[in-house]
């Protein structure tokens, strides 16, 4: 008999566990905090990597309504200086093999994929426990309860079911990101649409950047990145819109008028994103009847993997479980040591992507790793 099974978290990684067990005649139900699969906005451009993103939709059977949603001419790549320079210009020639798609639609291409009533909205966990012989127990905050003979954390950085498995907490990486759109910028912003580009721009200096790309309907989305210590953010009101663009943009000052206008002009209140990791090489033992997947398992900075990882977590811990029906806890253990594998390769070979961006020789740095060439500073 198939054990069906508790997956927590409706993101990428989830719903792609959900999916691939839905496509093997595995049962599963998700429980998700948001009251709604609208209930925020779900990011913004996401590039999927043959080995994992695309091939987790292969398992998933879901490729050829993924190729329906790719943006094309998204592998665009400009790399600027403060001054507004173009140091790197790099057009989507139609030959990358990283194909961008908006996230939000595909989270819905995910759940539109299961059938109805797998997804429980509005049901955020609070704490989870081992009730013993491989059993847990999952708390709601609405008072309601979860028994879960296999239990799947896909909850994210602040995964509750993670402390099932391990002691280990996200810590702050030293690095803050704020978020902001311009909507419609070719027609309301056109100095800053120009500047990004087709693509993805990086506007870099020591210490801080603006990443931003262009999503569809000539939406622009940047990411204002600062190097701060936890407290530049803590000792004012944050959901303060003003007073927090204000002290974002004095970060920038002195920056080509088109490329802080990407904070200062945002059609959209700024929102914070600290960024937190686990630590590198984060495992734990096997327990029985629980696992975690994607960040709930491998939180790093961003750097390109994060989805993707997920993804492939979903999809080859949904490919184990169909493969070992009768043995659990065999599945589960193929999962984990595959996983660690993949996650332990991806943070050698990152070459600390993120901090580079914005490191001493900033942009000077990045430069050279797109490149392959030392560039003078």
């Amino acid at each position: 008999m198939t054990t069906p099974a508790t997956i927590i978290g409706a993101g990428l990684g989830g719903l792609t566990l959900a999916r691939v067990l839905h496509v093997h005649g595995i049962p599963a139900t998700v429980y998700e905090a948001e009251p709604a699969p609208d209930a925020r906005r779900q990011g913004g451009l996401l590039d999927l990597h043959p080995h994992s993103g695309q091939a987790a939709l292969e398992a998933a059977g879901l490729i050829e309504e993924f190729h329906k949603m790719i943006l094309p001419g998204r592998e665009a790549y400009r790399v600027m200086d403060q001054a507004g320079n173009v140091l790197l210009d790099l057009p989507d020639d139609g030959t990358g093999e990283r194909p961008e798609a908006p996230r939000g639609e595909l989270r819905q291409m995910l759940l539109d994929s299961l059938p109805a009533g797998t997804v429980r909205w509005g049901r955020k966990v609070t704490a989870a426990r081992a009730l013993g012989d491989g059993r847990h127990q999952v708390d709601f905050a609405d008072g309601t309860t979860a028994v879960a003979d296999l239990l799947i954390g896909a909850d994210g950085a602040w995964s509750r079911v993670r402390p099932l498995l391990s002691r280990a907490v996200p810590e702050y990486f030293g690095v803050c990101s704020v978020e902001t759109f311009l909507v419609n910028a070719g027609t309301r912003h056109p100095a800053s649409a120009e500047a990004v580009g087709a693509g993805s721009l990086f506007a870099l200096a020591p210490g801080r950047g603006l990443l931003a790309h262009r999503e569809g309907g000539g939406t622009v989305h940047t990411y204002a990145q600062l190097k701060k210590p936890q407290g530049w953010f803590t000792d004012f009101d944050t959901t303060d819109a003003a007073a927090l663009t204000a002290r974002v943009a004095k970060e920038f000052d002195g920056w080509a008028p088109e490329l802080t206008a990407l904070v200062t002009d945002s059609d959209t209140p700024p929102a914070l994103r600290p960024i937190f990791t686990l630590p590198a090489g984060h495992r734990w033992d096997r327990v029985p009847g629980v696992t975690l997947l994607g960040d709930a398992a491998h939180l790093r900075a961003p750097n390109g993997e994060g989805a993707n990882l997920a993804m492939q977590d979903g999809s080859e811990l949904g490919l184990a479980l169909a493969a070992r029906p009768r043995d659990v806890e065999a599945a589960l253990a193929a999962h984990e040591q595959a996983m660690f594998a993949r996650a332990a390769a991806v943070e050698a070979d990152d070459d600390g992507f993120y901090t580079i961006m914005i490191d001493d020789r900033a942009p000077h740095s990045l430069l050279a790793l797109m490149t392959g060439t030392e560039q003078d500073a």
